[in-house]
Order: structure tokens, then C-alpha cells, then sequence
């Protein structure tokens, strides 16, 4: 299963987006399960949040800056066996301008 999180997102100036798996189909795990995370933005600033079954995996840190969709292997953020239990992904710019988030994914095997 991968879900396509986000896009061509604009997040605005100091803000943190809501969870981003919120209406996908796979936003909750029924079991322990492989996650793979990638994700890309058009600039410096933005910093992600991910979250699975009230286990953090990833607190707030930097996305990269490769300016495209992310690829695999240069743009995953996490590798993890994670789950049961909802996925909550946030991301948050820390900067005083609009990011855009070129891209994020989650696939789990």
C-alpha cells in the first residue's frame, strides 16, 4: 500500500498542517507493519511530524530540499516497524514566507 500524502502543498508561513493521512484509506494500521516515509519541498523551512499508534517516529524534523517528488532512496525520512493504530502526519513551516511541499509518501509493506 502507498498513500500519496500531499502534492504541490503551499504550507503557509508559521503554520502546522492537519493530518495529512486524514480521509486516505490506509490512515489507520490493523498491525504491525513496515513503514517507509519520503518526502520533498521546494525550499528550506519545512519540518514533519510523524506519528503511529501514539508512537513518535519522527519530532519535528527538517524535510529535504530537493525541489521535486520525492525518490526513493535519497528522499526517505524514516524506515520503521510501526503500528497497530492511526497514522498522523503533520508538517510545520518554520519560516515567515509560504513553502510549497513538492511531495510525501508512506508505504507500508
Amino acid at each position: 500500500m502507498r498513500a500519496t500524502l500531499a502534492q504541490s502543498l503551499s504550507v503557509a508561513a508559521n503554520v502546522t498542517t492537519a493530518n495529512l493521512m486524514n480521509g486516505k484509506l490506509f490512515a489507520r494500521l490493523s498491525r504491525r507493519t513496515k513503514l517507509v516515509l519520503a518526502a520533498a519541498a521546494a525550499a528550506a523551512g519545512l519540518n514533519h511530524t510523524l506519528i503511529v499508534g501514539g508512537k513518535v517516529l519522527i519530532n519535528d524534523e527538517a524535510i529535504s530540499q530537493a525541489n521535486r517528488f520525492p525518490l526513493t532512496p535519497d528522499d526517505i525520512s524514516a524506515v520503521e516497524m510501526a503500528g497497530p493504530g492511526e497514522i498522523v502526519y503533520t508538517v510545520r513551516n518554520t519560516t515567515g514566507a509560504a513553502v510549497v511541499l513538492t511531495g510525501a509518501w508512506i508505504d507500508a509493506a
